[in-house]
């Protein structure tokens, strides 16, 4: 089985989002978020969270807060791990319009690959 990598869903504007939240957060944190998605990268889906559909979501304490980004497997054998949103945690439960944004990027992420291919 190949290497699994992570990639940054991209706006039609050429913002990635996720990249961009991650650019914010202080180096130790920074940290802590690249370890969990390694750790994701390295043993599978088994170590990240289902949330709904493809979605999935990587967990990780920062300093006096908690990490989410919600990614889904992409490509033929899922070794793509798109990166859809990111957010603190500030509640119990995934907030459900984070899932809805995600799951609209993943659809949009999905529908470009379709008319590269057609191109």
């Amino acid at each position: 089985m190949g290497k699994r990598r992570w990639r940054h869903y991209e706006t039609s504007a050429g913002r990635r989002p996720v990249k961009e939240f991650l650019e914010t957060l202080s180096e130790k944190d920074a940290a802590a978020v690249a370890v969990a998605m390694e750790g994701i990268q390295e043993e599978g889906l088994k170590v990240a969270r289902h949330l709904r559909g493809k979605i999935y979501e990587v967990r990780t304490d920062g300093t006096r807060v908690i990490y989410r980004i919600l990614f889904a497997p992409q490509g033929r054998r899922s070794q793509i791990l798109l990166t859809l949103a990111s957010f603190e945690k500030k509640t119990q439960k995934t907030p459900p319009q984070m899932i809805r944004l995600a799951q609209r990027r993943l659809r949009n992420w999905e529908q470009m690959g379709v008319e590269r291919r057609k191109a």
